[in-house]
């Protein structure tokens, strides 16, 4: 995995060299070339082969998205709640 040959080369560096070998990966233009390229992936992986699967992903994504969205008020709801001491 990309991840783990990333960490396997900070390994190998030393303290002050770390910021030159990391400073690339955080460019502008690194981070768009990996989004279009996983995009990319993804359109062969899933919309050319007209799996059902991308449904799924956007159903399951706004599902996690919404409860996100809607967990700060709802906990801001129970402490509110258990300051009073109660029920409704």
């Amino acid at each position: 995995m990309a991840s783990q040959k990333f960490f396997n080369e900070l390994r190998t560096l030393k303290v002050k060299e770390v910021p030159q070998h990391v400073k690339p990966y955080l460019s502008f233009g690194f981070v768009k070339k990996s989004v279009e390229k996983g995009l990319e992936n993804y359109r062969v992986k899933y919309i050319e082969t007209n799996s059902a699967d991308p449904v799924y992903h956007i159903c399951f994504g706004g599902l996690i998205f919404s409860y996100l969205v809607a967990l700060p008020e709802e906990r801001r709801h129970l402490a509110h709640q258990q300051q009073h001491g109660g029920g409704h």
